[in-house]
């Protein structure tokens, strides 16, 4: 079903970009994890937590890519 807007996928790559900011605007927020507890492994809250953004960025732009990849194919669908 087409988009009332006239582009077949844009509701999935706006769903693309909200995936996508929190993995570029999480990692800004130092205040937020400016912190030495709780430990990890003897690992302060800081690198930790650096290192589970890395994974969770990971992740959702794994989830984008995919949802890319759909959206393109649903594109080129509709432009023939």
């Amino acid at each position: 079903m087409a988009d009332p807007s006239g582009r077949p996928g844009r509701n999935q790559w706006l769903l693309i970009m909200v995936l996508l900011v929190p993995a570029i605007v999480v990692p800004l927020l130092v205040p937020l994890y400016d912190e030495v507890d709780p430990k990890l492994f003897g690992f302060p809250f800081f690198f930790w937590f650096q290192f589970a953004l890395i994974l969770f960025a990971a992740g959702l732009t794994w989830l984008a890519f995919k949802i890319s990849q759909a959206a393109e194919r649903r594109d080129r669908g509709a432009r023939r």
